[in-house]
């Protein structure tokens, strides 16, 4: 099932996500659930009236933007939404009207230590208008008068999220999540919408799934909130491992963030999976949280949640700008995110408690794992060193995830052997939840 989804693959999603114009709330939003559901047709929209409280927080105003631009003294159209969705503030009110430079300046954001990049920037909660411009294009704006159109709606409506339960043999779940709001820009996030789409179609393709899967696709935060004021204590009793899928685009070093109490089944598989797949990734702390961790990590909601990310985000020069574009991101940075991913997935899947069922050391030799002649001095091939292995650490307190990293190899190499010493009777299991 694997072999299905390719790097490739998974980069054309992308370009196709990657125009359209998201925010928490909108059309954008729903037209990318409309792409979505090619991949993932039982995908269910739900949709949040505007003023409904969530914790903290309240359901803001729906904001959908048609057109923008500015004309210069010169009768020049600049900052034109139509060729960049990034020049006009996210969340702008509409406006129409003649403005000095002075005016506009107070209502232009820019970078300067990054001359070329337009930024992003968003007004969420505070009612403004504005426009977003290279600091270069900012210093070339001549006096006189700008004529302003901003052709958009704050209005009573709704926040737009999708889920996805692919239920399993077992309710306890496995929660991966990831955030819709985004514009243009590739590795943070369109990214992470294309790998957990490509996760969703590998995982509801699979056969005898043990777990449930809940796969949440929803704004950054506001999103996160807003699901967790409906599904908290279903999520708090049934959710074992979770995974927030963001920056996972680019060909950059992996980075493992943590859970905030850093111990949980997936903060061991992440960190067993990294270990194995690119010894060198950077391992963060939760101080560096900045993601939707913050929500399903926070207190009184503790959910088990880590990232598994190829650049995590702030630690390019690109984040929140227009240089996070589809040239940042390849088909190969995808696809390894989204095999890193996987493995760490099917880690917490396949994991278990495993017990030998001899006393003492098995006779290889009677059930065909060894030969009956005594090993030269060459000592064992790893397969017979990993049998081995397996059997003088199956205790029945330790698991496999566990019993792997006392073996210094991949848990996904050791599952044959176990399945197989499992049918030769030689072993037990019980599963880990």
């Amino acid at each position: 099932m694997a072999n299905e989804i390719t790097g490739e693959w998974m980069y054309d999603q992308l370009s196709e996500l990657f125009p359209i114009c998201r925010s928490i709330t909108g059309n954008g939003v729903r037209q990318t659930f409309d792409i979505l559901r090619r991949t993932l047709p039982e995908l269910q929209i739900h949709e949040i009236p505007s003023g409904t409280l969530c914790f903290d927080w309240c359901i803001p105003p729906e904001w959908n933007i048609h057109d923008a631009y500015v004309i210069d003294p010169d009768g020049n159209k600049i900052l034109e939404f139509q060729n960049n969705n990034l020049h006009i503030l996210n969340y702008s009110i509409p406006y129409a009207g003649e403005v000095s430079l002075k005016v506009l300046k107070k209502h232009l954001y820019s970078i300067p230590d990054k001359p070329h990049a337009i930024p992003y920037v968003t007004s969420y909660y505070e009612r403004r208008w504005g426009f977003c411009i290279a600091d270069e294009e900012l210093k070339q704006l001549k006096s006189g008068m700008y004529r302003v159109f901003i052709d958009s709606t704050l209005e009573p409506g709704h926040l737009t999220y999708g889920d996805l339960i692919l239920p399993g043999d077992s309710e306890k779940e496995i929660f991966i999540s990831t955030y819709t709001c985004h514009p243009s820009m590739a590795n943070n996030e369109t990214s992470g919408i294309t790998v957990a789409a490509a996760l969703g179609k590998y995982l509801a393709d699979k056969k005898n799934r043990r777990f449930t899967y809940r796969f949440v696709f929803a704004p950054e935060s506001i999103g996160a909130i807003a699901y967790l004021s409906r599904h908290l204590e279903t999520l708090r009793q049934k959710v074992i491992a979770g995974f927030n899928v963001t920056c996972v685009g680019d060909d950059g070093t992996y980075t493992y963030l943590p859970s905030r109490s850093g111990n949980t089944l997936a903060d061991q598989a992440a960190l067993h999976v990294l270990k194995h797949i690119y010894p060198e990734f950077k391992k963060c702390t939760y101080l560096d949280r900045g993601s939707d961790e913050c929500q399903y990590c926070s207190p009184g909601v503790d959910l088990p949640f880590v990232s598994i990310m190829r650049t995590r985000y702030g630690d390019y020069p690109e984040y929140h700008t227009s240089k996070d574009d589809l040239d940042i991101v390849s088909p190969q940075g995808l696809f390894g995110a989204f095999n890193a991913i996987r493995h760490a997935i099917e880690c917490v899947e396949y994991n278990q408690i495993i017990s030998s069922k001899v006393i003492g050391e098995p006779q290889f030799s009677k059930h065909d794992l060894r030969s009956s002649l005594g090993v030269g001095t060459n000592g064992l091939s790893q397969y017979y060193q990993d049998i081995s292995d397996i059997m003088a650490h199956s205790d029945g307190k330790s698991d496999l995830i566990e019993i792997s990293e006392k073996l210094n190899r991949p848990m996904w190499q050791l599952l044959d052997i176990v399945n197989m010493l499992k049918e030769k009777g030689l072993l037990s299991s019980r599963c880990v939840n």
